[in-house]
């Protein structure tokens, strides 16, 4: 697989799908079969991954450039983009030089506030996402990524989401890097996520023998003799080199061709890199020097910026480029001119001494920022050439990162950790640098280190700026899991005279909000009735935080409607003030908790859609994974185990992707609770296990009472009823955890007292009782809490009255736990007709169980009935199969519908009020079911089996 169709083969040769091989295509047949079977997948509308990796110069770029050209002669799209080591801090890079687009800027208004600036990173995935699914809903595309180990960090996070997302359709990426040396770990990371995920990897290796011996006849025209194939051994059956070194003999006539066969006439064997070397050495000292200041511009280089940081004029260049055109070192690639190759970019760096190679970097960089404009390509230059005390690049730098602080925060944090590194302790840009990396740490996640550095800018800080940089550490600590830490900081700064109104009120809101985690509502109470008592005093941000935590109190203190009237109250307030943006979808996702514990479904949806609108508006992607999270917790309440898993995966993709770690956790403890309820322990066990290795802060308003909750119950199915109750502990025992534990799980108070009474303890029991009867005499608006208190009432005391009672659960798993719970107390009972009326209500647990798919529970039923000598069937026609049509949700033959009418996944998404990721999930589950892989097999199927459903859908 040399380049010697450069020399003409390229031109005779017409590469199709069906070749394994031709001249300058050589040793390769394994790996474009792969190829070539993905992009025939795309004429029945399938597409895929194809992961291209192996050492400089082996053949990966080869290997994508005639899979465009085929593609290409294909008929199918191709778009192909590069990554480049001086264009690595520019976001989005070769995404948008692959798709034509120019990287839009953001808008002007950055919302920079003190808890950070708004975080834009999704919002760029999104506009070229957008443009991307139009584009390949009209026909398939091949899309191939060049040198991704220079790739910046929001194209990794581009490529990990958009590759899923867009997995549907007729979409093939090739994505190649170079590997051996120093290899990037988010790159490894996402190289393996992919092919978890189902990616094809290849790793090209050096050529075997036969390849070589093809390579060779290639070139040469003659089937090469044993001394000639030694030359392999040279390049280490390195194609390039091997093409190169062949090429530059036969010119010097090192080769002899007779009677079809090539023999050398000189035993000059030098290494493959000497004739890499020597090719350069025998240009003319002018071209070598201008190939020098090329190479510094980069791989790629435009005629204008070698003219200018020459000072030369382009008629006075050309004959040195002429030279090196002619000599094969550089060739014309679009509007610029690339070297042809890798290696021979990295000889030509390689010839510059060090300290002119940081020279030739250091007037790059300043003609690019006297251009005016941005400064990101500048810093890229910068980065190779700033020295300590070096004032005007490293505040080139300082703008280059306050430039991608909203769109690659990665980026930025190095940037102005790197400027840092090399000012000087007097330096009086020293704190607004510190203060650029605090926030770029803060939104990428690295709190330890944003938190020390903010610590140590407060040292040096001037007395206006110190205020500011307190608020935003305080903020910091909240996110990191460290209320009390929060609050100190948050109270020192309060404790200060003559601080702006908007740092005072976010300080008093991160007060707030720690005392909330806390539950220290004594305190807090205290200071919020406070701030509502003289509100003229205090800023809209202030009067928010105290509402909030008086919501929760008054929701823990078992005051429903005092709890949603603060809430409303906030809700007004955030809506029509002057708020921080991180305050708006709190409230919205808390009274979305809220309407979830009075089991008022279509409200809480209502505001989470809400809160999703705001978070993705705001840019607060540190909350992206939430609203996917909330939405499956209301599925699993309304019994659609099956939504509800498209939903928590869907929200714990998006934190793996944004590396939120906690919000992982909360994924995996619902995934968890789902396992459960399908009757699959071994996979429940791995979710907990997975979730308990995750160490995090309680991103989440509900996170950690799950996780208790999904151990406790793993741990009664396995027999364990000792630790159920161990884990379960501070429930039992603290009549706040309680009340708040019945109020935003699904861990009834029946279940709890039934798990107390097994374990004989009769006064957790009474606890769980006390409390849901506290809720239900407090709340007579809210009768879902008589009726939680009924079931609870009726298995401690076995009365089966108040069972009956309490079979107007509004959750589907709910009402059959009852039934089931009454079916027991009935098959203990005496009486005649008490195991007539106990099989009565166990086949109605068993069919609510069968219509959710609580599967676990079923088994334990048809036990139950076993028992009393009942044998039921083990699938009931309410039950879906897991394979084929009929297995398909409602939400999914939903989804279905809208696809098979031609919609995008946004399309679909806008239209179900879901989110992309969420369609994107069910699709992947759909297909699954229906062992498809396109949208065009979907398309067909629901045409068979239900064609009116794309007319009503």
């Amino acid at each position: 697989m040399g380049d010697s169709s450069r020399r003409g083969h390229e031109a005779t040769s017409e590469p199709d799908f069906c070749r394994s091989s031709w001249p300058g295509w050589r040793g390769r047949a394994r790996e474009w079969e792969l190829v070539a079977g993905l992009l025939q997948a795309t004429k029945v509308g399938r597409g895929g991954v194809l992961l291209v990796e192996g050492r400089s110069g082996v053949g990966k770029s080869r290997l994508l450039g005639i899979t465009a050209t085929a593609s290409a002669k294909a008929g199918l799209a191709v778009a192909q983009g590069t990554a480049d080591e001086l264009t690595q801090l520019i976001p989005l890079a070769p995404l948008t030089s692959a798709l034509g687009q120019s990287g839009r800027a953001l808008p002007a208004d950055d919302r920079l506030t003190v808890c950070g600036p708004a975080d834009q990173r999704l919002l760029l995935v999104e506009r070229l996402q957008g443009p991307l699914e139009q584009r390949v809903a009209q026909g398939p595309l091949l899309l191939t990524l060049d040198d991704l180990h220079w790739a910046d960090p929001i194209t990794l996070l581009a490529l990990r989401s958009m590759t899923r997302e867009l997995a549907s359709y007729p979409l093939v990426w090739m994505l190649s890097r170079t590997s051996g040396s120093g290899d990037d770990p988010r790159l490894n990371c996402l190289f393996d996520v992919l092919e978890r995920d189902g990616a094809n990897r290849i790793t090209l290796e050096a050529l075997d023998e036969r390849a070589v011996t093809d390579v060779i006849t290639d070139v040469l025209g003659a089937a090469p003799d044993p001394d000639v194939l030694a030359l392999a051994d040279i390049a280490d059956g390195n194609p390039f080199l091997l093409v190169d070194l062949l090429e530059k003999f036969n010119g010097e006539g090192v080769f002899q061709i007779a009677d079809g066969h090539a023999r050398m006439v000189s035993a000059r064997l030098p290494h493959a890199q000497a004739i890499t070397q020597e090719r350069l050495a025998e240009l003319s000292a002018p071209t070598r020097h201008m190939l020098q200041g090329a190479g510094i511009l980069g791989r790629s280089f435009s005629v204008r910026d070698l003219t200018e940081i020459f000072g030369e004029s382009t008629s006075g260049l050309l004959p040195m480029l002429e030279e090196a055109m002619s000599a094969g070192i550089v060739e014309s690639a679009g509007d610029e001119l690339t070297f042809r190759h890798d290696l021979l970019w990295q000889a030509v760096v390689g010839t510059i001494p060090t300290p002119i190679r940081r020279a030739l970097h250091h007037n790059a960089a300043e003609m690019l920022l006297n251009r005016g404009g941005s400064a990101v390509p500048a810093a890229a230059h910068l980065i190779h050439s700033v020295g300590r005390g070096d004032t005007s690049a490293l505040l080139g730098l300082d703008q280059a990162a306050r430039e991608v602080l909203r769109s690659s925060p990665q980026t930025a944090a190095d940037l102005a950790l790197r400027a840092l590194e090399l000012s000087d302790s007097t330096d009086p840009d020293w704190f607004g640098r510190a203060t650029t990396a605090v926030d770029a740490l803060t939104v990428i996640g690295r709190l330890s280190q944003a938190a020390d550095l903010a610590r140590t800018a407060l040292g040096r800080a001037p007395p206006r700026h110190a205020p500011r940089l307190r608020c935003a550490l305080a903020h910091i600590l909240l996110l990191s899991g460290r209320p009390e830490d929060a609050i100190s900081e948050a109270e020192s700064l309060l404790a200060q005279q003559d601080i702006p109104d908007d740092l005072r009120g976010i300080a008093e809101w991160t007060m707030f909000w720690g005392l909330t985690w806390l539950n220290d509502f004594r305190t807090g109470r205290q200071q919020a009735e406070a701030v509502l008592a003289d509100r003229e005093q205090h800023t809209d941000a202030a009067v928010v935080g105290a509402l909030l935590l008086l919501a929760r109190f008054a929701m823990v203190d078992g005051r429903i409607a005092d709890s949603f009237a603060h809430l409303c109250e906030a809700l007004h307030i955030t809506d029509t003030g002057t708020v921080e943006a991180i305050q708006r979808p709190y409230t919205r996702l808390i009274l979305s908790l809220h309407y979830r514990a009075v089991r008022q479904f279509d409200e809480a949806d209502i505001a989470i859609q809400a809160a999703e609108e705001e978070i993705k508006d705001l840019g607060l992607t540190v909350l992206a994974a939430q609203p996917a999270l909330f939405r499956s917790v209301l599925n699993l309440g309304a019994g659609r185990l099956d939504d509800a898993a498209a939903e928590a995966q869907a929200g714990k993709t998006i934190a793996e992707e944004l590396g939120t770690h906690g919000f992982i956790r909360v994924g995996l403890s619902i995934l968890a609770v789902l396992a459960l309820r399908r009757g699959d322990i071994d996979a429940a066990v791995g979710h907990i296990e997975r979730f308990q290795s995750i160490l995090a802060a309680p991103e989440m308003l509900f996170g950690s009472v799950w996780e208790r909750w999904v151990m406790a119950a793993v741990a009664e199915a396995q027999g364990d009823i000792g630790r159920a109750i161990e884990v379960l502990h501070t429930i039992y025992t603290d009549e706040e955890e309680r009340r708040w534990t019945l109020l935003t799980t699904p861990l009834t108070a029946a279940w709890m007292t039934r798990l107390a009474l097994a374990a004989a303890n009769r006064p957790y029991a009474q606890a769980m009782v006390d409390t849901a009867e506290y809720l239900a005499r407090n709340n007579p608006d809210f009768p879902v809490f008589a009726t939680t208190f009924a079931h609870a009432r009726g298995i401690f005391h076995q009365d089966p009255g108040a069972l009956a009672a309490a079979a107007d659960q509004p959750e589907p798993w709910a009402r059959a736990l009852v039934a089931e719970d009454l079916g027991v107390l009935w098959a203990g009972a005496s009486g005649a007709d008490a195991p007539a009326k106990a099989v009565d209500s166990l086949d109605q647990a068993l069919e609510g169980y069968e219509r959710i798919g609580a599967l676990w529970d079923v088994a334990r039923v048809r036990a139950r009935l076993r028992a009393l000598g009942v044998r039921r069937r083990h699938w009931a026609q309410s039950q879906r199969p897991s394979f084929g049509w009929d297995s398909l949700t409602d939400t999914e033959r939903a989804v279905a519908g809208l696809i098979a009418r031609g919609m995008t996944n946004r399309q679909a998404a806008a239209r179900m009020f879901l989110s992309p990721h969420t369609v994107s999930t069910h699709l992947r589950r759909m297909f699954g079911k229906l062992d498809i892989a396109s949208r065009a097999e979907l398309a067909r199927i629901v045409a068979e089996e239900c064609p009116e459903l794309p007319k009503g859908a």
